[in-house]
């Protein structure tokens, strides 16, 4: 973790549930050492036990989800109801008529009023920060990506996000040759499209007339793809995993993941589609293998 990052609660009880699984499977290995083979009744002794602990502490790993959902649902009723009893005590100092105010007093309700302001404006930015979709959003990919022992690896949001996720993914992989810059993999997708114009264009319609492309039009497309910051999608992803001979997945928080390319064998390339990233709308993100908290405070 780098330096200055707080970890969430959701993140500190993720790490600790990791850390209780790990220990609680060396010590099933233990167990396991110390039965001989040839005991089957102590074997099958050691199975139940083993299926014991193991659901003791899935139940245990629940109980402790649920408790922390509910003090963050706790925490987000305390900030709404701190700014709604902040907003009433405004109106109602409003309401009180002061005859004869001196011109102190007035410097000392506005300065007041202006801290109550500001006071009401953390609040409510608290509240939308514990509500927030973006946040919400970020919490059910880690939670889904968590269970294929992935995490999230940031990609700048600069309009080439998507061919920079694929590029981070390829270079990911053992294999040098499989490796394209982001440029190369724009310019690959174009002529893909370009000289397999038959699958492409008739998906492509003018956003003023409902028709579909004409020659002309498809032409500036694949020059935008090629040669601009031009945001990439379904179409551009079909076209790679035909350009690379891959298939590729797109995880969602809300919606089930998406698999382009499925006729082709080897490992897929997985990308994270984000709707509420960075406040600015759609982005896509890369995966790394999430990282063992006990190996990371080793290194």
């Amino acid at each position: 973790m780098e330096e200055g990052t707080v970890e969430t609660p959701e993140e500190l009880l993720a790490k600790q549930h990791r850390k209780e699984k790990k220990d609680l499977q060396a010590k099933i290995q233990s167990m396991k050492n110390a039965v001989p083979k040839n005991d089957k009744k102590r074997r099958k002794q050691l199975t139940e036990e083993i299926a014991k602990l193991e659901a003791d502490l899935n139940q245990k790993h629940e109980e402790e989800l649920r408790q922390l959902k509910s003090t963050a649902d706790t925490k987000v009723e305390e900030m709404i109801n701190r700014v709604e009893t902040l907003k009433v005590e405004d109106g109602e100092q409003e309401e009180v008529k002061q005859p004869r105010v001196t011109k102190a007093q007035k410097r000392r309700d506005k300065k007041a009023a202006q801290e109550k302001e500001r006071e009401t404006r953390i609040a409510e930015a608290e509240v939308q920060n514990l509500l927030g979709v973006r946040h919400q959003e970020g919490l059910k990919l880690a939670q889904k990506l968590a269970q294929q022992q992935l995490q999230i690896k940031e990609i700048s949001s600069d309009g080439h996000c998507m061919y920079r996720a694929i590029e981070d993914q390829l270079a990911q992989r053992s294999k040098p040759e499989l490796s394209m810059s982001m440029k190369e993999l724009r310019s690959r997708t174009a002529d893909h499209m370009r000289n397999h114009a038959d699958d492409f264009l008739p998906f492509l319609t003018n956003p003023n007339t409902g028709d579909m492309y004409t020659t002309g039009e498809f032409e500036k497309y694949c020059s935008d793809v090629e040669h601009t910051a031009a945001w990439g999608g379904q179409l551009e992803l079909k076209a790679l995993t035909q350009v690379l001979n891959l298939p590729i997945e797109v995880i969602q928080a809300d919606s089930p993941t998406i698999k382009i390319g499925e006729e082709y064998d080897g490992e897929p390339i997985t990308l994270v589609y984000m709707h509420h990233a960075y406040g600015l709308g759609e982005h896509y993100n890369s995966v790394e293998q999430l990282k063992d908290p006990a190996n990371a405070e080793e290194s």
